[in-house]
């Protein structure tokens, strides 16, 4: 897809755009001299009784969005082109996919790194770029890159959020107005949590304080908030190295996904 010997940045979306996309867009012009982005509603990353049919679509908006932002080129693939007729390969990621968002959605990663693997080699990017908030998948793409040797650069970008701290996602548009407020319980619970354990606080306690303000909040069902290891996302009883704090729960009927960074306390 590149010309003239031109570098391509690349940004894969599913549509439904919002700040958090447009900034891997104007990131994505900072590192390559041509901005491409997809979108496409993969299927194969949503498990049963989840929202694939109701997934929000506004291709024309969000097209608007992306020329206004410098992307030069978009491609909306069909499904049949993304998965023709009588296709049956799928990609799977083993160790950094097998937690968290694996045990919740099983089958989603693999859904996950099977398009991304078929955009990438679509699209031929020298960059590709995915946002923080997705914290696992980001560590899941970057595990399947450099697996299987794809000549890219995955670049990820801190997550975008609104003023009052709410991480930025399509699914936001799913909340009622008070489902909305109480949802910034999320995010306050997290860095609530990620400044007790840089002040030297206990870890357990301090995820069992986060739990119990999500309860409190509304929240009908966590998944898991736990601190991880950044690299591996595996959990930590203690402080060690470059951490996370992720976290996915369910308020009404919308599941929100949120992590923040942890830095450890000084000894």
């Amino acid at each position: 897809m590149k010309e003239g010997g031109k570098s391509l940045g690349f940004v894969p979306t599913m549509g439904a755009l919002h700040a958090g996309h447009i900034k891997l867009v104007t990131e994505a012009g900072k590192q390559a001299d041509t901005v491409a982005a997809s979108i496409f509603v993969n299927p194969l990353q949503f498990g049963e009784h989840e929202d694939l049919d109701r997934y929000p679509r506004r291709e024309e908006a969000d097209a608007a969005m992306l020329a206004e932002a410098g992307c030069s080129l978009l491609w909306l693939p069909a499904a049949e082109q993304i998965y023709p007729d009588g296709y049956t390969t799928k990609i799977s990621v083993a160790g950094v996919s097998e937690r968290w968002e694996g045990e919740a959605r099983p089958g989603h990663f693999d859904g996950v790194a099977t398009v991304v693997a078929k955009l990438l080699v679509a699209m031929t990017p020298d960059v590709a770029l995915f946002g923080e908030k997705d914290f696992q998948q980001l560590a899941v793409i970057r595990r399947m890159v450099a697996d299987l040797g794809l000549p890219v650069d995955i670049i990820g970008i801190p997550t975008v959020r609104d003023a009052d701290g709410l991480a930025l996602s399509s699914r936001n548009a799913y909340l009622s107005a008070e489902e909305r407020q109480r949802a910034l319980a999320l995010p306050n619970a997290l860095q609530h949590a990620a400044d007790g354990i840089a002040a030297g606080e206990p870890v357990g306690r301090l995820l069992a304080t986060a739990k119990q303000a999500l309860i409190d909040a509304g929240f009908l069902k966590i998944d898991y908030l736990a601190l991880v290891d950044a690299g591996t996302l595996e959990p930590l009883a203690e402080p060690a190295g470059e951490m996370r704090l992720i976290a996915a729960a369910t308020i009404g009927g919308t599941r929100l996904i949120d992590n923040v960074s942890v830095i450890s306390a000084t000894p």
